[in-house]
C-alpha cells in the first residue's frame, strides 16, 4: 500500500469488475446501513421556530386572510378569541452524498473486518436513512436528483447498483448555494488537485463536511522486512528490503497530509471527521449526524 497519485485507468475490464463487485456487495450493505441508522436516529430537525412542520409550537390569535383550516376550534371555543395552532418550522434542505469508488478506496489489510469502500458505502446509505426519515433530500452527484421521500436509501442504493460513477472526484456542478455536501473519501490525491477541487466547491457556498476513511495500516505502517507496496492507482510498485526503516518518515508525512486536510476544513467552516474501519461505523455516523444536525461551526474530529 502506498500513497500515491490518483490518476485516471486506462483498463476498462478492471472497471467494470469493480463495479460488478460493489453491486453485488450493496443490498448486504444496505441492511447493515439500516441497522446503524436505527442506533443513531433519535427525532432530531426541529428547528425551534414557527413555521410548517408536524410538533406543536404555541397558540396565537387568528388573523384574517389566513386559511380556516388552521384555526384550533377546540382551543377558540375556551374563550372569545380565535386561534390558530402553529407548528413547529422545519425546513427540508438538500444534502449531496457521495462516495468514492475508486482503486485506493478498495483496499483492505488483515486489521481490518472490510475494505474501505465498503465502509464508506455503510456509513454513506446509513447517513441517507436518517436524513431520509428527517425529512430531508438527498442525492448523489450524476446518480441521483434531490430526492424526499422515507425510502431515500433504498433509492440511493437501487441507482447506485445500475449507476455508479467511477471518478476520483465528484461533479458537483449541479449542487445550489446553501446545500450541504458530505464526502466519504480516503483523500489520497494530490492535495494540490484535492483542494482545488474543495476551492471550488466553497466559491459555490456550500458547507461540505469530509469524512476520511482509512485502514489501520495506513495509519499505524506495521510492515517489517522484504514488503513488496503497489499503487492501486497507477500500478507502480516500490519494493523495499526494510520496510520498517520508512516507518516514521511514512506516519510524518501521512498525518502532515491529514493535518493540513483537518485546517483547510476549519479554516472554511467545514467538518472534517476520521473514521477508522477497525472501528463501529455507528460512532462516525452519530459525530456526523451531529454536524449537521446542530450546525457546527467546524473542525476536525479524531
Amino acid at each position: 500500500m502506498v500513497i500515491g497519485t490518483k490518476v485516471s485507468r486506462a483498463d476498462i475490464r478492471d472497471s467494470l469488475a469493480r463495479a460488478h463487485e460493489r453491486a453485488a456487495a450493496l443490498p448486504d450493505l444496505l441492511v447493515e446501513a439500516q441497522r446503524i441508522a436505527n442506533t443513531v436516529i433519535s427525532g432530531w430537525h426541529g428547528r425551534r421556530k414557527s413555521g410548517t412542520g408536524d410538533n406543536f409550537w404555541e397558540f396565537r390569535p387568528y388573523v384574517n386572510g389566513e386559511s380556516l383550516a388552521r384555526i384550533d376550534w377546540r382551543r377558540s371555543a375556551r374563550d372569545d378569541h380565535t386561534y390558530v395552532r402553529d407548528r413547529e418550522w422545519e425546513s427540508a434542505h438538500t444534502v449531496w452524498l457521495w462516495s468514492d469508488a475508486s482503486p485506493s478506496m478498495f483496499y483492505r489489510s488483515t486489521r481490518a473486518p472490510l475494505s474501505k469502500e465498503a465502509r464508506a458505502l455503510v456509513l454513506m446509505l446509513a447517513m441517507a436513512e436518517i436524513l431520509s426519515r428527517s425529512g430531508e433530500r438527498i442525492a448523489f452527484p450524476q446518480v441521483m436528483r434531490p430526492v424526499c421521500a422515507r425510502n431515500g436509501a433504498e433509492r440511493l442504493a437501487t441507482q447506485l447498483l445500475h449507476n455508479a460513477p467511477d471518478v476520483t472526484l465528484p461533479d458537483l456542478s449541479d449542487v445550489q448555494r446553501f446545500s450541504e455536501v458530505v464526502l466519504f473519501s480516503d483523500f489520497l490525491h494530490p492535495l494540490d488537485e484535492l483542494t482545488a477541487f474543495l476551492d471550488r466547491l466553497a466559491r459555490r457556498g456550500v458547507r461540505a463536511h469530509l469524512v476520511e476513511i482509512a485502514d489501520p495500516a495506513e495509519e499505524t505502517f506495521p510492515y517489517t522486512g522484504r514488503v513488496e507496496f503497489r499503487d492501486p492507482e497507477s500500478g507502480t510498485i516500490l519494493v523495499a528490503g526494510r520496510a520498517e526503516t520508512y516507518a516514521d518518515e511514512y506516519r510524518r508525512l501521512y498525518l502532515a497530509r491529514r493535518d493540513s486536510l483537518a485546517d483547510y476544513c476549519t479554516r472554511l467552516g467545514w467538518t472534517f471527521t476520521i473514521h477508522r474501519t477497525d472501528r463501529p461505523a455507528a460512532s462516525c455516523l452519530a459525530r456526523l449526524h451531529a454536524a449537521l444536525s446542530l450546525g457546527m461551526s467546524g473542525g476536525a474530529w479524531r
